[in-house]
């Protein structure tokens, strides 16, 4: 059996404690945690002492010099990066010059501009480093089994009339990010932050792009950064339209993709289940007939598969030919952030209709 492959993290925050340690101790027969780095050794160790207990050997980096050390380490094929959000390309850029495949944390980029640098200077690297490193976004609701499912039910409603997204949230002060400073400087702030997960929910379910939006923005929660609401229309390649409504912070939670097609109706919605959190999919038929299934969190776990499985081939083959997992790809991450800044732009224009940035 081959050797599981060896990975680093830069970051040791809230989400690195509480998803990406745990989730990658599930998969701990595919993948080894070599090394886990932050700017602070009390903070680097703070996750390390979690980390240990299912990775024994995994060390503890901090600093320029760290970073240098697990960059200077041909054992270790990938790295994660789970950083504030304003920080993450210039890290990864780094990484991917130096040859290592990145899982970047999503947003993919603060801005469009900032993504247009970054998808320049990934090809230079790419064109000019023989084991052409993969550069992932870790969007995990890409992963979701629920959305994996619907998109294959999305092929029995027939032509889509209709598509609504709602997404009521549940950022106020129990919730570990809700002080988070860098989310808070994010233009767009908690709107671009959570809103590229719901996004990119609907893009996989539509299976067609969104080329223009009509947006109003709000700011009503003054414990929230501006904008803390937001309706938009949107179109799709295909002419067909949809709303997209977010409010960050409701006292009555709730998250629902539905799309309404000729022979049927699909919706998506966030629920539990014997204390089992996921999503609930329902799909009512042209006869009235109505079938729900509940499918339980999973894309975290499905996404590191996924890149543990990239970077194993990547390797294998030296990067000749070899296509990466697209649901990951950077351009996907890239796509999900212009789609909210077009929203956030038209918002600041009281509401006039914006085009949305190709990538």
């Amino acid at each position: 059996m081959a050797e599981a492959p060896q990975i680093a993290i830069l970051g040791a925050g809230t989400f690195v404690k509480t998803q990406y340690i745990p989730r990658l101790a599930e998969i701990s027969n595919l993948v080894n945690l070599k090394a886990i780095w932050s700017r602070s050794e009390e903070s680097a160790r703070g996750a390390v002492e979690i980390a240990g207990k299912h990775f024994p050997g995994v060390e503890c980096k901090w600093g320029d010099q760290g970073l240098e050390e697990i960059i200077a380490d041909s054992s270790i094929l990938g790295v994660a990066v789970v950083l504030a959000g304003q920080a993450q390309v210039d890290f990864s850029l780094k990484l991917l010059k130096a040859g290592k495949n990145v899982l970047q944390e999503k947003p993919a980029a603060a801005t469009t501009s900032e993504l247009e640098t970054a998808v320049s200077s990934y090809k230079s690297i790419v064109a000019n480093t023989p084991n052409k490193p993969i550069w992932a976004v870790a969007e995990n609701y890409r992963f979701e089994p629920a959305f994996v499912e619907g998109k294959k039910l999305m092929t029995e409603i027939g032509d889509v009339m209709s598509i609504q997204v709602i997404v009521e949230g549940s950022m106020n002060s129990s919730n570990p990010y809700f002080s988070s400073s860098w989310r808070r400087d994010f233009n767009g702030g908690f709107i671009l932050d959570m809103g590229v997960h719901f996004v990119a929910g609907l893009r996989m379910l539509a299976g067609c792009e969104i080329v223009s939006v009509s947006a109003t923005t709000s700011h009503v929660d003054k414990t929230l950064p501006p904008p803390d609401n937001i309706s938009s229309l949107f179109q799709l390649e295909n002419g067909c339209s949809g709303i997209f409504v977010m409010v960050v912070s409701s006292r009555s939670p709730k998250i629902v993709w539905r799309f309404v097609g000729l022979k049927g109706t699909l919706e998506v919605e966030r629920g539990n289940q014997d204390g089992r959190h996921g999503y609930v999919v329902t799909f009512y038929s042209a006869d009235g007939q109505r079938k729900s299934s509940f499918y339980q969190f999973r894309g975290v776990t499905e996404e590191f598969i996924a890149f543990i499985n990239d970077i194993k081939q990547a390797t294998l083959k030296k990067g000749a030919g070899y296509e990466a997992e697209p649901r990951m790809s950077f351009l996907e991450g890239a796509r999900d952030v212009a789609i909210l800044e077009a929203m956030l732009e038209s918002g600041g224009k009281q509401g006039a209709p914006v085009h949305v940035k190709k990538f």
